[in-house]
C-alpha cells in the first residue's frame, strides 16, 4: 500500500519494554516511517500534544499508568483525539477488546507480534487516517469554492453543484446529448477518461441500443417537470454491464430556457447483486422448508408400503409374484432414496461432525451426478473395501466438497471424457507437512476428482482457490465453488492440492484426517437373520398417519406382541397414564400435529424417566432435532422401515 510523501506518516510507540521498542523502532524505520518513541504513558501524552503523531502504537499493560488510561486521556484532549490508536496486547479477553474499542481504539495487534501483520494494520490506518486528512481539505476546499461561485453567474453555479458531489459519476450534456463536462467519478466509473468522452454522444457510448426506448421517456418526463431519477442498465469502456442510481435534473441557461441536462449516477450494480443472492437465499429456503415437508409426507407414504411388502412375502408362492414384490421393493428402496437426497439439500449449513464413512458419501455423490451430469461424461469410481478408514466430519459440507469439484469437472469437459472419484488411505510423514503448512503428521483418507479436460494454466493454478477468482464467463460461476471447498476442507483440518495439464485434465485432492475414536451407529441394528418372536409384550405405537399406525400394530401381532395406538401425543400421554405399569415400550413419531414427538417424550420421561422409547423420523436420522433424540431416545428409525429394522430395534431395545 503506498502512502504519499507529502504526509508525515509519522508513528508513536509506547511500550515500557525496550525490547520490543527497539524492535519495533526497527521494522517501522526500515519501511520508511517516522519513528517517535516513549516507555510510558505520562511521556507519551506529552509527546503526542507536541509531535501530532499520525498513528499511536499502546501498550496495555504499563506501571503507573496503563495503555487504558493514556488512551482515554489521549481521546480526551482536543489536540489529540483524532489521532488513531492501535493498542499491543498479549490480552485475549473479549471484554478487553471491547474496553479498548470503547475507549476510542481502532484496532489490536496481539502479542507475539508478527512484522507482517504489524506492517499491514498500520499502513492500512495510516492510508484511512491520511484520507480522512484529504478528504477534510477538499471539504474545506469545496466550501470555500461553493460560497465564492455562489455569486457568480448560473454556468459558476451549475459546477458548483457537481463539485458538492465528489463520489458519483457526474457529467452535463447539451440538449443534443453532446457531454460536456466528465468528472473523476464518471471516469472511475465508466473507464472513460474527460478527455476522451467530452464531445460524444452519451448515448453511444453509455447505453446499448435496447434502451434507448427508455431513454426516450426519461427525455419526455424531463421536459414536463425538470428533473427525473430511477435504475438505468449502462456500460463501461470495457463493455461490462453496470447498474446505476440515477438523477437527471434540467439546467436552464440565463434567458429561462433548457440548454444542459446535469447527471448524478451511482454505482448500485454490487447493491443489486447483494439484494438478488439475499432473494435467492430466501427462495431457496423456503425450497427446503417445501422439500422437508414433502419428504416427511413421502416417507410416511413408503412406510407402510414396504411393511405391506414384507408382509405379502410370506403370502405370495408363485415365482413370478415373487419376481413382481422384488421390483416393488426395490422401487420403493429407490423411492426412498431419492427422499434422502433431497432431504441433504434441504437441511441447511449447520454443523454436525460424526464419525463418517467416506465410501457412503462418495457413493451418494455418484447417484446424484449419474442422474444429472451428461450421458458424454463417462463416471468411474475406485474406491477400496471394505479397508478405507472412518473420517469425522460434516457430512452435508464434505457432501459439498464433492460435488463442487465434481461439477467443477464436468464444466471442465464440455465436448464428455471421463470423471474419476477415488479414495485410499495414506500416512502423511514429515516431509509432506513441510512442502503443505496445513498437513500433520499421521493418517488420512485421500479423496481425489479427476477429470480429463482442458486443464488449468500454469500462470493461474496458484489463484484458483481465491475466492470470487473464476475463468468462467459472466453468468457462468461465482468464483466461490473452490474457496468454499478449501473453507470446508480446513474446517475439517485437512488440506488440498491440486496438479493439472493443460488439455490433459486435471486432478484435486482432498485429504481428511482419520478418526481416532470409534463410536457406534446411532441405530441399533443386529444380525441375527432370524428374529426372535415377542413374549407378549406391551407397545405403544404413536403416529398421526393412520397407514403406519394400523401396519405396524398388524405386523407386531403377527409377531407376538400386544399393541395400543395413540394417533397424537395427547391421546398417548392419557394412554401411557392408564397403562403405566404394563407398556414395554413406546414407538413415537417425531413430527405430529397439535404435540409433536419431543414434546409427548418430554412429558412421558417425566411421568417415568425410565422409560423405553423408540422414535420414528420421517426426516431421516440426521434431522436437526438429533441432539434432543440422542439424549432421550433409546434409537431412532429413520422412515422408511423395514420389518427386519423394528423387530431387531425392538428386541434390542427390550433385552437393554
Amino acid at each position: 500500500m503506498n502512502l504519499s510523501n507529502r504526509e508525515k506518516n509519522t508513528i508513536l510507540i509506547v511500550d515500557d519494554n525496550p525490547i520490543n521498542l527497539q524492535i519495533l523502532l526497527a521494522l517501522l524505520s526500515n519501511n520508511d516511517f517516522q519513528v517517535l518513541v516513549a516507555d510510558d504513558g505520562e511521556s507519551a501524552i506529552q509527546i503526542a500534544e507536541t509531535s501530532y503523531p499520525d498513528l499511536i502504537l499502546l501498550d496495555i499493560v504499563m506501571p503507573s499508568m496503563d495503555g487504558f488510561e493514556t488512551c482515554r486521556r489521549l481521546k480526551s484532549h482536543v489536540a489529540t483525539q483524532d489521532i488513531p490508536i492501535i493498542f499491543l496486547t498479549a490480552l485475549v479477553q473479549k471484554t478487553d477488546k471491547i474496553k479498548g474499542l470503547s475507549l476510542g481504539a481502532v484496532d489490536y495487534i496481539t502479542k507475539p507480534l508478527e512484522n507482517e501483520e504489524v506492517l499491514a494494520r498500520v499502513k492500512i490506518h495510516l492510508s484511512l487516517r491520511n484520507l480522512t486528512k484529504r478528504l477534510q481539505e477538499q471539504n474545506i476546499r469545496l466550501e470555500t469554492e461553493i460560497r465564492d461561485r455562489q455569486q457568480a453567474e448560473k454556468k459558476i453555479q451549475e459546477q458548483a453543484a457537481l463539485l458538492d458531489i465528489t463520489t458519483d459519476a457526474i457529467f452535463v450534456r447539451d440538449t443534443n446529448e453532446i457531454v460536456r463536462f466528465w468528472n473523476k467519478g464518471a471516469e472511475n466509473l465508466y473507464g472513460w477518461t474527460a478527455k476522451e468522452v467530452i464531445g460524444k454522444n452519451a448515448r453511444k457510448v453509455l447505453y446499448k441500443s435496447e434502451t434507448f426506448s427508455q431513454l426516450d421517456n426519461i427525455q419526455q418526463t424531463l421536459a414536463e417537470t425538470g428533473s427525473w431519477q430511477g435504475e438505468l442498465h449502462q456500460v463501461t469502456k470495457t463493455g461490462n454491464s453496470i447498474i446505476v442510481a440515477s438523477r437527471w435534473t434540467s439546467i436552464d441557461n440565463i434567458e429561462g430556457q433548457p440548454n444542459s441536462i446535469l447527471t448524478v449516477n451511482t454505482n448500485i450494480t454490487e447493491k443489486k447483486q447483494l439484494e438478488a443472492q439475499f432473494l435467492q437465499a430466501q427462495r431457496m429456503e423456503s425450497l427446503g422448508t417445501l422439500a422437508s415437508g414433502i419428504a416427511h409426507d413421502l416417507n410416511n407414504t413408503l412406510t407402510p408400503m414396504m411393511m405391506i411388502i414384507q408382509l405379502l412375502e410370506t403370502k405370495i408362492s408363485g415365482e413370478q409374484s415373487r419376481q413382481w414384490i422384488a421390483l416393488l421393493e426395490n422401487n420403493v428402496r429407490r423411492a426412498a432414496d431419492l427422499v434422502k437426497q433431497v432431504l441433504y439439500f434441504s437441511r441447511g449449513s449447520e454443523v454436525q461432525f460424526a464419525t463418517l464413512q467416506v465410501r457412503h458419501l462418495i457413493l451418494e455423490v455418484e447417484q446424484i451426478i449419474k442422474q444429472s451430469f451428461p450421458k458424454s461424461i463417462n463416471i468411474v469410481l475406485d474406491i477400496p473395501r471394505p479397508n478405507l478408514w472412518s473420517i469425522r466430519g460434516d457430512a452435508t459440507q464434505l457432501h459439498q466438497v464433492l460435488m463442487n469439484l465434481c461439477i467443477n469437472a464436468r464444466d471442465a469437459m464440455p465436448v464428455g471424457g471421463t470423471l474419476r472419484i477415488s479414495a485410499k488411505n495414506v500416512w502423511i510423514d514429515a516431509e509432506h507437512t513441510r512442502k503443505n503448512m496445513d498437513a500433520k503428521v499421521g493418517p488420512y483418507v485421500a479423496i481425489a476428482v479427476t477429470d480429463t479436460g482442458i486443464g488449468i494454466p500454469k500462470e493461474i493454478i496458484d489463484r484458483i482457490f481465491e475466492p470470487f477468482f473464476t475463468t468462467k464467463e459472466v453468468g457462468q460461476g461465482t468464483g466461490l465453488g473452490l474457496s468454499t471447498v478449501m473453507g470446508i476442507v480446513k474446517s475439517h483440518e485437512g488440506f488440498a492440492s491440486v496438479k493439472s495439464e493443460v488439455r490433459k485434465g486435471t486432478e484435486f485432492q482432498i485429504y481428511l484426517p482419520v478418526n481416532q475414536t470409534v463410536e457406534t451407529d446411532y441405530t441399533l441394528t443386529i444380525d441375527n437373520e432370524k428374529l426372535p418372536l415377542g413374549h407378549g409384550e406391551l407397545i405403544l405405537v404413536v403416529d398421526d398417519d393412520d397407514s403406519i399406525c394400523e401396519m405396524t400394530k398388524t405386523l407386531l401381532e403377527k409377531n407376538a406382541y400386544k399393541v395400543l395406538v395413540a394417533r397424537d401425543g395427547m391421546e398417548a400421554i392419557a394412554l401411557y397414564t392408564q397403562h403405566i405399569h404394563e407398556i414395554n415400550v413406546v414407538l413415537i413419531d417425531m413430527m405430529m400435529p397439535s404435540m409433536d414427538g419431543p414434546t409427548t417424550i418430554r412429558i412421558l420421561r417425566k411421568i417415568n424417566p425410565n422409560i423405553k422409547i423408540v422414535g420414528f423420523s420421517g426426516l431421516g436420522s440426521n434431522h436437526e432435532m438429533l441432539k434432543f433424540l440422542k439424549d432421550n431416545v433409546t434409537t431412532v428409525l429413520p422412515k422408511p422401515f423395514s420389518l427386519d429394522d423394528l423387530l431387531s430395534n425392538l428386541q434390542l431395545v427390550l433385552n437393554g
